[in-house]
């Protein structure tokens, strides 16, 4: 499991620059003002939490059910909450948005926060 969240902790950091630039350059005149900052916010939400998988993999044994469950939680919720602001924001741009993908992005919120809320859990339960 550490390996597995470091890979994907650094995959995430890749896609994240990379997106971020395709955003940023290729799609910057096809997407409106409000399409780009939530592409953009798509992009940080995904380096934020490729960042955290990371310092997971580094730092923790993963050894604890609840330690593996945060890792699971950051690398869905990143994908569900990331990648359907990406598939709105491209397909609304075309003219053809994807609607389904609209209660797909609080869902990977939630798990984003439960991710939070496991990390919280752990530093409260090796403090007390």
């Amino acid at each position: 499991m550490v390996l597995l969240a470091q890979l994907i902790g650094a995959l995430y950091g890749f896609l994240a620059v990379i997106i971020g630039a395709f955003g940023a350059h290729a799609l910057k005149k096809r997407f409106t003002a409000d399409q780009q900052k939530s592409f953009e916010t798509g992009v940080k939400y995904q380096m934020y939490h490729a960042l955290v998988l990371l310092m997971l993999g580094f730092n923790l044994n993963m050894d604890q059910a609840h330690e593996r469950y945060m890792a699971y939680c950051f690398i869905g919720g990143t994908l569900l909450f990331s990648f359907s602001i990406y598939g709105l924001c491209l397909t609304a741009s075309s003219g053809r948005k994807w609607k389904f993908l609209g209660p797909v992005t609080p869902l990977g919120g939630l798990f984003l926060a439960t991710g939070w809320a496991l990390l919280l859990y752990h530093y409260l339960h090796n403090f007390f």
